[in-house]
């Protein structure tokens, strides 16, 4: 007979993660509130109380009671049921990455994390990285030892400790020959589509200038047609266009360029699409691990497959731009279809990733990913970071950097302790390729749909076949079930291709 302790050993995990997930959710909305609106008089006294909460957490997590009873849980998995066993599965990783290190170190951690992004926040306004040097500089370290720690204790490279926490199993080797390729495949093809786009003659941009109070109605327009649900969410401004919170509260920031619409606009669609999946996790899981989302490339799949393959498509611009001309008072030949079109597929050599074209993005991504893994070997100094990026952005995407706000202070995530993060995007953007078109064979009304502006197939297919899911499965397995084979990046460059070089 089994043990009658064993299923009051998993409803006990299942307890103590719902009291861990609660101040997980406290501190995510405060975290956004600290990211987007604190004021500075506010900051330090925000960085202590997200410490405290992220030690509290730790503490509830890595105690021997937690250890005991995963062992009592996994010694009886035949009497849990599928998404029990993959809970279980998600806690039993979470505690052994998090038993890695003591509390002291976790609060030691997040004061560093808040101080580096306090000062980067100065920095990137002034473009002047020597601003928060000496901040970055010691919280890398403290992320190196968290790196060789975990990686100890899960006998992983220290990097790919790190990259494990955004994408569960993961491995640098395994995306080194991916990225490789496209450093490889998209230099080549971007002077090509370069060359194509300027025999078809100049791009005409509108004129503006576009309030910041219209651009955000236009905004919300469109986040509701794609099925945002505002009585779970909201939509604000930030030094970084990003989306947090939780499920019933998912928090959605953008900035806006008065002389440029397309840009904020592209923005709240790219943070609409990690919305919907946020909101469209299954609720019946809410508070545990096998709740939540399941990688961050999953996430930005979800996306750039809105943002990208979706809403800069002629179906979704036939359908959006009388709305945007009309909201906008938009007139002349500027605003028709085809230069409105070829302004969203605009390929150019830019600076800043968020902007950036889906031909040059992975690049973006691509020098990134290269110097978090030198920063994290140690063979690249913090202080160097400036001279490096400019070397190696010159390289590959072709163009100098003139500053420091537009190059290597353009991004939050380093200047967090989120390193290990940014391949994701770009395996998200291959991901994206791959779910959209298997939804288009599912469903093949769906861009008819979206010419009308109707959405529910879309997200319905979505709903089912990824949102629904959680962590039941992992990426490779749910990418299989969705699309019917694992991850290629065959379908990124066919659409590439079809979109930029067409026949």
């Amino acid at each position: 007979m089994p043990d009658a302790s064993t299923p009051s050993a998993y409803t006990s995990l299942e307890a103590r993660f719902r009291r861990i997930a609660l101040l997980g959710e406290t501190e995510a909305v405060l975290h956004w509130d600290y990211a987007a609106v604190m004021p500075d008089g506010g900051a330090d006294t925000r960085a202590e109380q997200l410490a405290e909460l992220k030690a509290i957490s730790h503490g509830l997590l890595v105690t021997q009671e937690t250890a005991d009873l995963i062992g009592a849980a996994e010694a009886h998995t035949d009497e849990l049921d599928a998404w029990q066993k993959a809970n279980l599965h998600e806690i039993a990783r979470q505690y052994r990455r998090s038993s890695a290190l003591d509390e002291a170190f976790v609060t030691q951690l997040s004061k560093a994390s808040s101080t580096s992004e306090k000062a980067w926040r100065k920095a990137r306004a002034d473009a002047d990285f020597s601003i928060v040097a000496d901040p970055l500089n010691e919280l890398v370290e403290l992320v190196r030892e968290q790196a060789t720690r975990i990686g100890e204790a899960l006998d992983l490279a220290p990097y790919d400790a790190l990259l494990d926490a955004y994408e569960p199993g993961g491995r640098a080797a395994d995306i080194d020959p991916v990225l490789n390729d496209l450093a490889d495949f998209l230099p080549g093809f971007l002077d090509e589509a370069l060359e194509r786009q300027a025999s078809a003659g100049p791009i005409t941009m509108p004129d503006g200038p576009f309030p910041q109070a219209i651009q955000r109605e236009l905004g919300i327009r469109f986040m509701e047609v794609l099925g945002f649900d505002f009585t779970r969410g909201r939509l604000d401004v930030s030094h970084h266009p990003f989306c947090g919170g939780v499920p019933d509260d998912v928090r959605i920031t953008t900035r806006y360029d008065e002389a440029d619409f397309t840009t904020a606009l592209m923005g709240v669609l790219h943070e609409t699409g990690h919305a919907l999946y946020e909101q469209g996790l299954p609720s019946d899981r809410r508070l545990q691990p096998v709740g939540t989302a399941l990688s961050m490339s999953i996430h930005e799949s979800q996306s750039l497959l809105m943002e990208m393959q979706v809403c800069r498509s002629p179906e979704f611009l036939n359908f959006a731009l009388p709305i945007i001309r009309n909201t906008l008072g938009g007139e002349g030949s500027a605003w028709d279809v085809d230069n409105m079109l070829r302004l969203y597929h605009k390929v150019e050599r830019s600076f800043i990733r968020v902007d950036a074209d889906e031909v040059t993005y992975p690049l973006h991504v691509i020098v990134r990913y290269r110097l978090e893994q030198s920063i994290i070997d140690g063979t690249l100094n913090v202080r160097d970071l400036p001279d490096a990026w400019n070397s190696a952005f010159e390289e590959l995407i072709g163009v100098a950097v003139p500053n420091d706000g537009i190059g290597c202070l353009q991004d939050i995530h380093w200047y967090d302790g989120a390193l290990g993060y940014f391949p994701t995007y770009t395996l998200g953007a291959m991901t994206a390729a791959q779910v959209y078109q298997a939804a288009q064979d599912a469903i093949p009304s769906i861009p008819d749909n979206i010419a009308s502006g109707n959405f529910s197939a879309l997200v319905g297919w979505l709903r089912e076949n990824v949102h629904s899911k959680g962590r039941l499965l992992s990426s490779a397995q749910l990418l299989t079930e969705a699309t019917g084979r694992p991850l290629e990046a065959a379908p990124f460059k066919k659409h590439l291709k079809a979109r930029y070089l067409p026949d």
